[in-house]
């Protein structure tokens, strides 16, 4: 125990020496490292455990400006919440930085509405009057990106996998070391698991092909391809699109319905929207088509505002490849930086009353016509999220079929957190009820 306690005291000096020649060495942006090898990880978990969207960058930014240095999981990262340095990042990945983790658009979205709102609506009408709307909006969401990834309809196989899912996640931002995390063990399990599951319907769609077999979806246009893609670079491909649908998605969907809950009037005026289209069809369940959607003006006006406030992806991590000189400042190749999207979102600067959820804003030309680096719920430069368009339109078709289907109320006082992922405390338990509508189609 005294040589562990010896070389620990060894170990931090060394640190502190280091980081005293290292900070002389490099005009680093203002800030804190914190404690040797865990830095400020523990108080940026223990801030986001609040209902604050940003406590852990609010504080610094007040003390050390838009940019500034901190260590966390480990490694030394520049945080940046000011637009313009994020828009460089974004724009220079690739030539100066490296992604870098903790560990025709109508035509197709046009053939896809009919399977969104299809499956949206069998997921609704399978409802019971009390739901944990955050679980069933992620079965919505993980549902539609296996149809449209693999042709699977809803059923067992989907929802195995989707609880092995739920662990994966789990995993994603605690420390990656399985000897000191349960929780990052059982992620690692989870993901082979899910691996392995993918593997087996890759390689039995290979089959499929080579008989001349295809399939219209995501697996079909990769298995394509030829050889370009090995069933390892496919299953990875999966793996992160699933991810992407799963958590994304169906968070904006529950604070969506959270934010319109607690501001009558915007609910008000999107059931008006709805119900006028709905007037229009001659029975409730009439599928939507491409018109529908674009005629729901309001209703991107509450997509936008809900994306601004919850913006699921708070920021994007970067590593730097060589050093980079920005804003008077340097940051030091193989440093992370950490580029804030929330922070400007929330910034009274970019936005009147940031923090207060006003749809009619987006009615606005200011806003409507925001910068790019101000506004950026779907990211930015080479990776704009490919499927901006694709998850609005999912959004859209879900409010719409939850405010003509139902009427609710909170079934208890929830509020939002923000680590390690995005979402309410209680995954907003709802008391539904069944609003009178037009006959159905049956």
């Amino acid at each position: 125990m005294a040589i562990i306690l010896f070389f620990l005291i060894i170990s931090t000096v060394i640190i502190i020496i280091y980081r005293s020649t290292f900070r002389r060495r490099y005009n680093l942006p203002p800030g804190s490292l914190g404690l040797p090898f865990i830095g400020e990880t523990l108080q940026l978990i223990s801030a986001y455990k609040t209902d604050n969207p940003e406590p852990f960058i609010d504080k610094r930014m007040n003390r050390y400006g838009s940019i500034f240095t901190t260590h966390i999981f480990g490694e030394p990262t520049v945080f940046s919440a000011d637009p313009e340095t994020n828009r460089f990042i974004l724009m220079n990945e690739g030539k100066l930085f490296e992604c870098s983790y903790p560990g025709s658009i109508s035509n197709l979205l046009d053939h896809l509405l009919l399977d969104i709102d299809r499956l949206i609506r069998l997921n609704l009408d399978s409802w019971s009057d009390r739901v944990l709307l955050m679980e069933e909006a992620k079965k919505i969401t993980f549902e539609l990106t296996v149809k449209q990834l693999m042709s699977f309809d809803p059923g067992e196989w989907s929802e195995s996998l989707r609880k092995e899912y739920v662990l994966v996640i789990e995993g994603f931002f605690t420390l990656p070391l399985p000897i000191l995390s349960s929780t990052y063990r059982r992620a690692i399990k989870a993901r082979t698991k899910v691996a392995e599951a993918l593997t087996l319907i890759v390689r039995q769609r290979r089959k499929e092909s080579v008989t001349g077999e295809k399939k219209n979806d995501m697996l079909g246009a990769l298995l394509a391809s030829g050889d370009h893609f090995s069933d390892e670079q496919i299953v990875d491909f999966m793996l992160a699109l699933l991810v992407a649908g799963y958590e994304t998605t169906s968070t904006i969907m529950t604070f969506a319905v959270k934010f319109l809950t607690e501001n009558p009037l915007a609910l008000a005026q999107l059931k008006e929207e709805h119900d006028q289209i709905i007037a229009k069809k001659s029975c409730r369940d009439e599928p939507l088509e491409w018109t529908d959607y674009k005629s729901m003006a309001f209703t991107q006006c509450v997509v936008n505002e809900t994306l601004r406030m919850a913006n699921i992806i708070g920021g994007i991590f970067r590593r730097a490849m060589t050093d980079i000189n920005i804003k008077g400042y340097t940051i030091p190749k193989g440093w992370k930086v950490f580029a804030s999207f929330r922070a400007v979102h929330l910034n009274p600067d970019h936005f009147k009353d940031a923090r207060t959820f006003n749809p009619w804003r987006w009615q606005r030309k200011s806003e409507a016509t925001s910068p790019a680096n101000v506004y950026t719920p779907f990211g930015g430069g080479p990776r704009l999220c490919p499927g901006y368009e694709l998850a609005r339109v999912v959004l859209s078709v879900f409010l719409h079929r939850f405010v003509t289907r139902y009427s609710w109320s909170p079934a208890e006082e929830d509020k939002l957190v923000f680590f390690p992922t995005t979402r309410t405390q209680k995954r907003y338990p709802v008391i539904v009820k069944p609003r009178v509508e037009p006959k159905s189609c049956n």
